[in-house]
């Protein structure tokens, strides 16, 4: 009987263990206010992560640059143009 509990008490500690772990990655938090990132699951989560706002930042600063330079086309300003046409073209893909 004494060699069962030694076996057994292993055994019951680490299947505790396990059930304690937290979770990978905060999944009902959006990426951009994510906080906490565990193990290998987490790691990849947080490379997706980043790519999304990274992504992000790039349509965003695309989507400002088009609106300026409608502005600037509406008001003939022609070093506004020019400034807003490279950005469109650095940052829109």
């Amino acid at each position: 009987m004494n060699k069962a509990i030694i076996i057994l008490l292993p055994a019951i500690l680490l299947s505790a263990c396990g059930a304690t772990q937290p979770e990978p990655y905060e999944k009902d938090v959006s990426p951009k206010n994510r906080q906490e990132y565990n193990g290998i699951e987490g790691m990849a989560q947080y490379q997706k992560d980043q790519n999304y706002l990274m992504d992000k930042e790039l349509a965003d600063k695309c989507a400002a640059a088009r609106m300026e330079l409608i502005i600037a086309e509406s008001e003939n300003n022609t070093n506004e143009i020019k400034k807003q046409k490279a950005l469109i073209e650095d940052t829109c893909v």
